[in-house]
């Protein structure tokens, strides 16, 4: 089953709610923002986020609230403040099998949720969570999930992620892939490292990830370059395409398969040429 079209992304940027005066800029910069009332807020501050939020409205149709954790005090209140604004999509932090929801608007209608699973729970509950008609996305995150293990790293010496963290990431991609749905690669906090979140993102493109999280409007820049496939895998895409068609120029092997650039093409990358040749039209129409 191919994930349904994720259309927030491919940079999602998170911004402190309480921090109304980045609100603009993080908007002009990435694809989508991420209201942050969780972790990126003081909790002395979480009201005065929840008046920012209220008070400086974004397009709804780019943002994403993340609330606070489900049997939280918080949580509630995130909900009663959002009641009467625009807001669609929420993301949900520490999902597990806790979150028996659906979490539901004034008008009765569900919140489409982005499970954030960041604990051993809640990569443990990914595919129940994914099974969820008001689950519209999953994402994972290192640090909270390492936190829950008793741990101290996600990331090696040579930045790379840890093995558990590596299980973790494709634990979530393959549940949201097997219920349809979309899955969100972690942020990279290193707010220097360009090529790494580069190189990261360029992963996540290659395996199937619909979008990025990210921390800061350069690393949103960098995730957006990293999802626009080149010129070359542009042009070779169109040409596996064509050579299915039936193209003048094109071997075919009559098997089912044809012949591109010496490269033998069937069913799967015929697949793979048309997820490259979307991703370009998604991407680029963006226009961030």
């Amino acid at each position: 089953m191919s994930p349904r079209p994720f259309t927030l992304g491919p940079a999602l940027l998170f911004c402190p709610a309480d921090r109304a005066d980045r609100y603009a800029k993080a908007a002009e910069r990435a694809d989508a923002v991420i209201l942050d009332l969780e972790d990126g807020v003081d909790p002395a501050a979480r009201a005065d986020a929840r008046r920012a939020v209220r008070e400086h409205p974004l397009d709804p149709a780019r943002t994403i609230v993340r609330v606070n954790p489900v049997g939280t005090a918080d949580h509630q209140r995130d909900l009663d403040a959002l009641a009467d604004t625009p807001y669609r999509v929420l993301m949900l932090p520490k999902a597990d099998g806790r979150y028996v929801g659906p979490l539901l608007r004034p008008d009765g209608g569900p919140y489409a949720i982005v499970a954030l699973c960041e604990t051993a729970a809640g990569v443990v509950a990914a595919p129940a969570l994914a099974a969820r008609p008001d689950v519209v996305a999953l994402a994972w995150g290192a640090e909270d999930l390492v936190a829950s293990l008793g741990g101290t790293s996600s990331r090696r010496a040579d930045g790379g992620y840890r093995d558990v963290a590596r299980h973790a990431r494709s634990a979530v991609l393959l549940a949201a892939a097997a219920a349809g749905k979309a899955a969100i690669d972690a942020v990279h906090l290193d707010l220097e490292d360009l090529d790494g979140v580069r190189a990261e993102a360029e992963d996540a493109v290659a395996v199937g990830f619909a979008a990025t999280l990210c921390v800061h409007p350069s690393h949103a820049a960098a995730v957006r370059e990293a999802y626009v496939p080149s010129p070359d895998q542009v042009a070779h895409a169109r040409a596996v395409l064509a050579a299915a068609a039936g193209s003048p120029g094109a071997s075919s092997s009559g098997s089912g398969a044809s012949r591109v650039d010496g490269q033998m093409v069937d069913a799967p990358l015929l697949r793979h040429a048309e997820s490259v040749l979307a991703r370009a039209e998604g991407v680029t129409s963006g226009g961030r």
